[in-house]
C-alpha cells in the first residue's frame, strides 16, 4: 500500500515537471507581441537615452560628450518655454475634453430617437487625420473669411486673428484638439455607463437620492476604470502632441504655440543636432512617465475592479 502510494506521488511530480517543461508553448503565443515591444519601444528608447550622450550632426561622426547635452538643457530657455506651453496645451485640453465626453456620453446613454446615428456622428473627427483637420480649422480660423468671424460679424463682433494673436493661438489649437478627441473618448465612457448595473440607480433612487446625489456617488465611483484610462491615454497623447500644433501655427506667433514635441523637431530636423534632440526627448519621456504614475497612484486607491 505504501508502495503504490510512493508510486503515485512519484508520478504526479513527473507530471507536475513536464508541465513546468510544456510551458515555452506559452512563448510563441507571447513572442510576436514581445517582439513589438522589444523593438518598437524599448529599442528605440534605449537608442534614444544612448544618443542624447554624444552630439551629432548626422554628417559626421558621434561624438561622446557624456552629460553635457543635460547640463545644456538646465540652462536652456527656450526648452523650458516649450514645456511651459506644453503644459498649457495639456491644462486646456484634457480638463475640458473630459468634461465634454462623459456629458456627451450621459446624454447619449438615453433612450432618444436616432441614438446610434448621434454617437457615430460625434466620432467621425476622430477618424479624419489631424493634418486634413489642420487645414479645414486654418481656413475657419481665418480672420477674414472665416466662419468664426463671420458669424461674428453678423452680431457686431469683429474677431481676432485667432493663428497670428499671441493671446488666441494655443486656445485655437486646443480647440481643434477637444473637438477632434472629444467623440472618441464618449465611447469609452459610453461602454462604462453601460456596464454600470441599473439595479444600483434603481436602488439610489428608491432611497431617495436625487439625480445629482446619484450621479456623484454611484456612476462617477463606478466609472473610475474608464476615467483612468481616458486620462492616461489623454494625457500621454497631449504631451506628444505635434502635427496640428505644426500644420495650423508651425509654432507661431512668436513661439507661443511651440509645444516641446515641436522643438524636438526643431532641434533634430532644422538644427541637425540629434544629440541634443534625444536629450529633449529623453525629458518628454520622463515627464510623461511621472504624470502617468502620479495618475496609476491616484486612480489605484480609488478603483475597484468587478472580476465576478
Amino acid at each position: 500500500m505504501t508502495s503504490h502510494t510512493a508510486r503515485a506521488s512519484l508520478m504526479a511530480d513527473v507530471k507536475v515537471v513536464k508541465r513546468r517543461g510544456s510551458g515555452w508553448h506559452a512563448y510563441l503565443f507571447v513572442g510576436p507581441s514581445l517582439f513589438g515591444v522589444i523593438a518598437f519601444l524599448l529599442l528605440p528608447m534605449l537608442i534614444v537615452l544612448v544618443l542624447s550622450l554624444f552630439d551629432w550632426e548626422l554628417l559626421s561622426s558621434p561624438e561622446f560628450v557624456g552629460l553635457d547635452n543635460y547640463r545644456r538643457l538646465a540652462g536652456d530657455g527656450q526648452a523650458w518655454h516649450s514645456l511651459g506651453v506644453t503644459v498649457a496645451y495639456v491644462l486646456l485640453c484634457i480638463p475640458l475634453q473630459t468634461v465634454l465626453a462623459l456629458t456627451l456620453a450621459m446624454l447619449l446613454n438615453q433612450r432618444i430617437k436616432g441614438v446610434r446615428f448621434y454617437r457615430s456622428l460625434f466620432v467621425v473627427p476622430w477618424m479624419a487625420t489631424p493634418i486634413v483637420l489642420a487645414l479645414i480649422w486654418n481656413w475657419i480660423f481665418d480672420p477674414r473669411d472665416g466662419a468664426i468671424n463671420s458669424a461674428l460679424a453678423l452680431v457686431g463682433v469683429t474677431g481676432p486673428d485667432w493663428l497670428s494673436d499671441p493671446a488666441w493661438a494655443l486656445p485655437a489649437v486646443a480647440l481643434v484638439s477637444i473637438w477632434q478627441y472629444t467623440g472618441y473618448n464618449m465611447l469609452f465612457f459610453l461602454a462604462g455607463l453601460q456596464g454600470i448595473p441599473k439595479e444600483l440607480h434603481d436602488a439610489a433612487e428608491t432611497d431617495g437620492a436625487t439625480p445629482a446625489q446619484r450621479f456623484w456617488r454611484v456612476t462617477l465611483p463606478l466609472l473610475n476604470p474608464t476615467m483612468f484610462f481616458v486620462s492616461v491615454t489623454n494625457l500621454i497623447g497631449a504631451f506628444q502632441v505635434f502635427d496640428t500644433v505644426f500644420a495650423m501655427t508651425d509654432g507661431g506667433p512668436s513661439h507661443t504655440t511651440e509645444v516641446l514635441n515641436f522643438r524636438i523637431y526643431q532641434t533634430a530636423f532644422k538644427e541637425f543636432d540629434f544629440g541634443y534632440a534625444a536629450t529633449l526627448s529623453t525629458l518628454l519621456f520622463l515627464i510623461i512617465f511621472l504624470v502617468t504614475m502620479v495618475q496609476v497612484r491616484f486612480f489605484g486607491k480609488r478603483t475597484t475592479y468587478d472580476l465576478s
